[in-house]
């Protein structure tokens, strides 16, 4: 019965090797040459093969333990640090904390292995790789203008972190719109593309991601418009808004992003720029420099923005719109505050009807009923809601309130302190009381 003997593939190259040389097809040195080892080795592979045969190619360390295996000792003490005094560590900083605290130096691939087979740590899956489909600019200019507001330390810690709002045409890579704004909302949006709107006019889309100001996220929401403000805006202005499922989907904008964050930042830093007010001064200026350097021509000659109309008033329609019913006395409630109609007319045409409340970017208010305005004035004014303190800021907060007001140092309290086992007069100024009982 023929032995069956296990060999891998370097060993299988070798017995190659040493029958060629066993049939003169082949000299030591050529075969040194071929296998990457010295003569010598060569020699003594071939003496083992002539003894032995293909067995004494087999190296006689298979089935033993590895010389780099860890001491039984040793995997014990690590699996009681990470259960103990590192628990709820992962793997890396575990192995941080063995090398440098407690003087155990294994590798971190080690820790995490033995994290693993003690059930203190799950392994993550391997992330699946997602192949995004290339996706053609866009023919005219102004016929997809991507969107997005990106948040970054601007101003690298010369002033507060803020938003930047960027407008970038996808025929072309040009930045459209750039503006420096506190956070996203609908009057950050609306004041950035007022501004372009008024220079470069009406695009025929817009392209962003699933932002609270574009979308109605919540299923059966609102008055069944399923339109948010800055949507019903772009509506009445015949512009399209169309929201990526993916931020893959709107790449331009999101490499951009990077670049601005990068370049932007690195042009402010060495021109002393240190706030939102200075920022948005230069970026025109650093708009047309980047588009300079960086805008490709469309594959269409022909521009597809839109001019404004002459009865599209930007101030009405960027403004925030919600229906009231005025009630018989012609008043009605818009956010936390009593309005009351002016009106030489009989009052019976308004009762109950419904007019349309704007509120611009400056906190002023409209009315209109059948697009004509109504003169109000403020009726009551429900009292302020108490401030929204962060958790980090209670301690702060409850200080001020504690010292917001301090008794003068002339205050009878000061002079004299009270003893409840006495009846004391305090000396007061006249029309104070003077005795306790």
């Amino acid at each position: 019965m023929d032995e069956i003997i296990t060999m891998s593939t370097k060993e299988i190259s070798k017995l190659e090797v040493m029958q060629r040389i066993k049939s003169k097809r082949l000299r030591q040195k050529e075969a040194a040459e071929l296998l990457g080892i010295s003569i010598r080795q060569v020699k003594r592979l071939y003496k083992a093969y002539r003894e032995k045969g293909a067995k004494g190619l087999v190296s006689k360390r298979r089935g033993q333990v590895s010389n780099h295996r860890l001491k039984t000792e040793t995997v014990g003490k690590v699996l009681e640090l990470v259960q103990g005094k590192y628990q709820g560590f992962g793997p890396t900083l575990a192995h941080e904390k063995l090398v440098e605290v407690e003087k155990i130096h294994i590798s971190d691939e080690s820790v995490r292995k033995i994290m693993i087979l003690g059930g203190v740590w799950k392994p993550r899956k391997a992330r699946k790789i997602v192949t995004h489909q290339m996706r053609e600019r866009r023919a005219c200019y102004g016929e997809l203008v991507q969107i997005d507001g990106s948040p970054h330390d601007w101003f690298e810690g010369r002033a507060p972190k803020c938003t930047l709002l960027v407008f970038i045409d996808d025929a072309t890579g040009k930045l459209l719109q750039l503006l420096f704004v506190e956070n996203e909302s609908f009057f950050s949006y609306g004041l950035a593309a007022r501004l372009y709107f008024e220079r470069c006019g009406k695009p025929v889309a817009f392209y962003s991601d699933k932002h609270g100001v574009f979308r109605v996220n919540i299923p059966n929401s609102g008055d069944g418009s399923n339109l948010t403000q800055f949507g019903r805006a772009m509506k009445d202005l015949g512009i399209e808004i169309i929201c990526a499922n993916t931020p893959q989907a709107k790449g331009r904008v999101e490499r951009v992003n990077q670049t601005l964050q990068d370049r932007l930042v690195k042009e402010m830093r060495l021109r002393g720029i240190s706030n939102m007010q200075e920022g948005n001064a230069f970026l025109p200026e650093f708009i047309q420099d980047f588009n300079n350097r960086f805008a490709v021509e469309p594959l269409s000659p022909q521009d597809v923005h839109c001019p404004l109309s002459p009865h599209e008033n930007l101030d009405l329609i960027l403004s925030w719109q919600e229906s009231r019913s005025l009630s018989k006395n012609l008043t009605f409630q818009f956010q936390k505050t009593v309005y009351q109609i002016k009106t030489t007319r009989p009052t019976y045409a308004l009762r109950k009807a419904t007019v349309m409340v704007l509120l611009d970017h400056s906190g002023m208010v409209t009315v209109l009923y059948n697009h004509k305005v109504l003169a109000y004035s403020i009726f009551n004014k429900q009292p302020r809601q108490a401030e929204v303190v962060s958790s980090k800021d209670i301690d702060l907060a409850l200080h001020n309130q504690r010292h917001a007001h301090s008794p003068a140092a002339n205050h009878p309290w000061r002079k004299q302190p009270l003893n409840p086992n006495q009846g004391t007069s305090l000396s007061c100024q006249s029309g104070d009381i003077s005795t306790l009982g």
